[in-house]
């Protein structure tokens, strides 16, 4: 059923880091705004009504990392598959990466893929544009005009630049036109050719490894460029417990730096992976369990400012080659709300107030888009799920991309439906809440 026009969420529980509000009550949203946030609401004749008892109501998620493979790789994923598993996921925005055939790195490639987004995404979309044409790493996009084109952040994601004077001016350019740069950090020339995280595992497996410093040497650099520019700068997919420690002391400069992490990289780590099995690898690894544990406790103490999913799907022959041959990347839209949960919340780590606080308040404040609140004024952008447990079926995905290391995993927490705008955009099949 299709709702939209004046709702009434009621009876649920909602939890809303920016009022405080942590207690049954009701919700009223009519076109496309929340009205009011009451207890005992009285539906008036025309209103449709939800019944939200022993459910969960929360301000939709937002994404700040996601690949939809859309132009050029389509065979993996659309803006019409992605923003739907989005949608099934809890999130109502999302932010893709630029790393598209060809690249998001224009005002014009900004323009058509915004006026797609109308016509084509289930959820609000963000674009990010590349920090360089073509994600070449040798010249840099005319940073002004793609903030004016509505990019929301700069990213060579997938990889690093790794020209230091080049990206040190693409720091102060942004700094000067106040837009983020979102680093994904690795040294490109310490790789040799690794393809899973360089420990006990990768002997097991006798598999080239990737160490921590892959990653910390450049979050250490960019760190400090960070610094010295007045850069804004966001950390993607951090994974290694100097990387915890590095964020840590940068708020303690005084840096303008924040930083996500995934549930991949929180629920697992090197021991889980037991075979030589393309499902498990992903770009950083899963690390050493010392490492996951350090990710974890930067959630809970605020150094490590929200969660992504680094939504990287593929097809199923690519990812049964194996580590050597298959690409990097797990899909992570529909699973990222229960693995949070199930791990964070139900093991102590963090309450449920703070899971949705780093879900989606925090990240709507990285990109500045006015979201991740259910206060009355604000965009009917919603989530609404039952905390039961579930069994994640990597076959019922709406993404096109199944890959996924958690098929068959019994987990907590399942979105029963997500309002965009007021609009509702996806329905759980086994919904069974009352309307």
């Amino acid at each position: 059923m299709l709702f939209e026009g004046r709702v009434v969420l009621k009876g649920g529980h909602i939890v809303d880091p920016v009022s405080g509000i942590d207690e049954v009550m009701d919700l009223r949203m009519d076109d496309g705004i929340i009205l009011d946030v009451e207890k005992n609401l009285n539906p008036t004749p025309g209103e449709q009504v939800i019944d939200c008892e022993g459910n969960y109501v929360f301000p939709g998620f937002v994404d700040l990392h996601v690949h939809f493979r859309d132009p050029g790789l389509t065979y993996k994923e659309t803006l019409t598959t992605g923003t739907r598993a989005a949608a099934a996921g809890g999130y109502t925005a999302v932010c893709p990466m630029p790393n598209t055939l060809p690249a998001t790195d224009s005002l014009e490639k900004l323009s058509v893929l915004l006026k797609r987004c109308k016509e084509e995404a289930a959820v609000k979309v963000f674009p990010i544009s590349a920090v360089t044409k073509d994600q070449a790493g040798t010249e840099l996009v005319d940073i002004a005009a793609v903030k004016l084109g509505g990019a929301v952040a700069l990213s060579e994601d997938g990889k690093s630049v790794m020209d230091i004077k080049l990206y040190e001016k693409a720091m102060r350019i942004a700094a000067k036109e106040n837009i983020p740069v979102f680093a994904h950090c690795e040294d490109k020339n310490l790789v040799n050719g690794g393809v899973i995280n360089a420990g006990k595992k990768a002997e097991e497996l006798h598999l080239p490894g990737i160490s921590n410093a892959v990653e910390d040497v450049i979050t250490a650099r960019d760190i400090f460029l960070a610094g010295e520019t007045g850069a804004r700068l966001h950390l993607c997919h951090c994974s290694t417990k100097a990387s915890v420690a590095l964020v840590l002391l940068a708020k303690q400069l005084g840096y303008q730096v924040t930083a996500e992490v995934c549930p991949h990289h929180f629920a697992m780590c090197e021991d889980d992976i037991k075979l030589d099995d393309g499902m498990y690898k992903m770009n950083p690894p899963l690390r050493k369990k010392e490492d996951m544990i350090a990710l974890r406790e930067g959630l809970r103490l605020g150094v490590i400012d929200c969660i992504s999913t680094d939504h990287a799907p593929h097809s199923e022959e690519e990812k049964a080659e194996g580590f050597m041959k298959s690409p990097f990347g797990i899909v992570g839209l529909e699973t990222a709300f229960a693995l949070s949960y199930t791990t964070l919340v139900r093991e102590g780590q963090m309450s449920l107030m703070d899971l949705i606080r780093v879900m989606s308040t925090n990240p709507a404040k990285i990109i500045g888009y006015n979201g991740g609140s259910l206060a009355a004024g604000k965009a009917a952008d919603i989530t609404v799920c039952s905390l039961e447990e579930w069994t994640v079926d990597r076959n019922a995905f709406v993404s096109k991309g199944h890959n996924t290391p958690f098929h068959g995993r019994s987990v907590y927490g399942k979105v029963l439906r997500t309002f965009v705008n007021g609009k509702q955009v996806y329905q759980n099949p086994d919904c069974n809440v009352l309307y």
